[in-house]
C-alpha cells in the first residue's frame, strides 16, 4: 500500500482524498426531490414473468427488458426473494436497469425487505428447490460431494451413524445449487453485496417508501439511522446480530399500518408523517390480493398486491405523478381515492371490472357495500332496458 501511494503524484492523491470526502459528505442518499414520475412495485417473491409484465405495463422496460422509463424513479419495495422460482433473474434484471436508468436520468431503488434480510442472515425457511436450482451448474454435483465428505467427517466425530438415511436427509437439506446460493448471498457474494448497497427507507418528493411499516417503537428513529443500523446488522451475516432487522415491530416486519384499526392508529400515522417530513407512506409486505389499496385517507398506500403466482394477485403497481397517485391495474390507470366510502367503492369496482371474472376483489366490494349500506349498481345496459 505504501509503495503504491508513493507512485501516485501528490496532486492526484489529494484529488482521491477530496473525492472520497465529497462522497461521504453528500446529502443523505435516501432523499430525492423534483421527481416527476414514480413507479412503485410491491413484493415479487421470485416471479420473474409477473415482474416483467408489470414493468412493461408501466412503460419502464421494452420487449427486450431494457429501460425506457426516462427520468422515472422505479421503487421495488423488497421481497424479491423466496417462495417463487426466479429471484436471481429478477435481481439480475434490476441490476441491469439500475445502470440503464442512471444513464437516462432516472433511478432504480431496490429496497431491503424481510426476505432479503433472511437470506443474508441464513434463514432459508421460504427458499424453494427451484430457487437453489437457479444457482446450480455443471460443477454443482462435484461441489456438493465435497461438502458431503466434510459433513460425514464432522458427523463421525459426533458418533453419528453414517448410512443411506443420513445421506438422503443431508442431500434433501442441501439440494444442487445450495452452496452456490449461500456463497452468492455471502459477504463476498454478488447478491449479498448488492443487497447491502441498498436502503430500507427512502423518501422521494413527499412520499416515504419502505417494506413493512413504521411502528411507534421506531417513529422517532431517523431514516439515516434505520438504514445504517439494518445494513450494519445484515453485514454481520448472522441472525444473532440482526436485532432491528428481525424485530417484529421493526421496519422490515411491522404490519400495523396495513392491518391496524385506522381510527386508533391515526395519531401514530400523523406522527410518522410529521417526523419523516412526508405526506404519505407506501409499503409492501402485507398482501392485499386485490389491487393497490389506500388507507388513512391516502396517508398510507398498500402496494403488495400479491404479484407472485404463489399468491395469485393481479399485475398491478402504484404510479405517482404530478396529478396524484394511481393504481396501474392490468395496464389501466385508476386514480386512487382518498375517501373510504363511495369513492373507494367505485375504485374497487373499476379494478374488478378489469379482472378475469369472478374477480377476487368482489369479496372486498361486497364487504364495503354492506358497511356503506348500498347495493350493487344498476348497469347502464340494464337501466336502458
Amino acid at each position: 500500500m505504501l509503495t503504491f501511494r508513493r507512485r501516485i503524484p501528490a496532486f492526484v492523491w489529494f484529488l482521491f482524498v477530496l473525492l472520497a470526502f465529497v462522497a461521504s459528505a453528500n446529502p443523505a442518499d435516501w432523499v430525492w426531490s423534483g421527481v416527476e414520475r414514480i413507479v412503485a412495485v410491491g413484493d415479487l417473491h421470485g416471479d420473474y414473468d409477473q415482474c416483467v409484465r408489470v414493468l412493461h405495463d408501466a412503460a419502464i422496460i421494452n420487449n427486450k427488458t431494457n429501460w425506457i422509463g426516462g427520468k422515472t424513479h422505479l421503487v421495488q419495495l423488497g421481497d424479491v426473494q423466496d417462495r417463487g422460482p426466479n429471484p436471481r433473474r429478477i435481481m439480475d434484471l434490476l441490476m441491469k436497469l439500475e445502470v440503464q436508468a442512471a444513464k437516462a436520468g432516472g433511478s432504480v431503488h431496490a429496497l431491503i425487505g424481510n426476505h432479503e434480510a433472511m437470506l443474508l442472515y441464513g434463514d432459508l425457511r421460504y427458499t424453494t428447490a427451484q430457487d437453489f436450482a437457479e444457482f446450480s451448474d455443471s460443477r454443482s454435483e462435484r461441489l456438493r460431494t465435497a461438502y458431503y465428505k466434510q459433513a460425514v467427517e464432522e458427523a463421525r466425530k459426533q458418533n453419528v451413524v453414517i448410512d443411506e438415511a443420513f445421506r438422503k436427509k443431508w442431500e434433501a437439506q442441501h439440494p444442487l445449487g445450495f452452496f452456490e446460493q449461500r456463497l452468492a448471498y455471502g459477504p463476498k457474494g454478488k447478491y449479498g453485496r448488492w443487497i447491502l448497497g441498498h436502503n430500507v427507507v427512502i423518501k422521494i418528493n413527499d412520499t416515504l417508501f419502505l417494506h413493512g411499516g413504521i411502528s411507534p417503537k421506531y417513529a422517532d428513529m431517523s431514516p439515516e439511522v434505520i438504514n445504517d443500523t439494518i445494513r450494519k446488522e445484515l453485514g454481520e451475516f448472522s441472525s444473532a446480530r440482526a436485532i432491528v432487522a428481525r424485530d417484529s415491530a421493526g421496519p422490515l416486519w411491522d404490519r400495523q399500518l396495513a392491518e391496524g384499526d385506522e381510527v386508533q392508529l391515526a395519531p401514530q400515522v400523523d406522527l410518522v408523517l410529521k417526523n419523516f417530513g412526508v405526506q404519505r407512506i407506501v409499503i409492501g409486505h402485507t398482501t392485499t390480493l386485490t389491487t393497490v389499496i389506500p388507507r388513512f385517507g391516502c396517508k398510507v398506500i398498500l402496494d403488495d398486491v400479491g404479484l407472485s403466482r404463489v399468491y395469485g394477485g393481479p399485475p398491478a403497481c402504484l404510479v405517482i405523478q404530478k396529478d396524484g397517485a394511481y393504481a396501474l391495474h392490468r395496464g389501466k390507470m385508476l386514480k386512487i381515492p382518498c375517501d373510504s366510502g363511495k369513492g373507494l367503492l367505485e375504485y374497487l369496482r373499476a379494478a374488478a371490472a378489469l379482472d378475469p371474472q369472478p374477480s377476487p376483489i368482489e369479496k372486498a366490494i361486497q364487504e364495503l357495500q354492506k358497511k356503506l349500506g348500498v347495493g350493487n349498481p344498476v348497469s347502464e345496459l340494464e337501466f336502458w332496458r
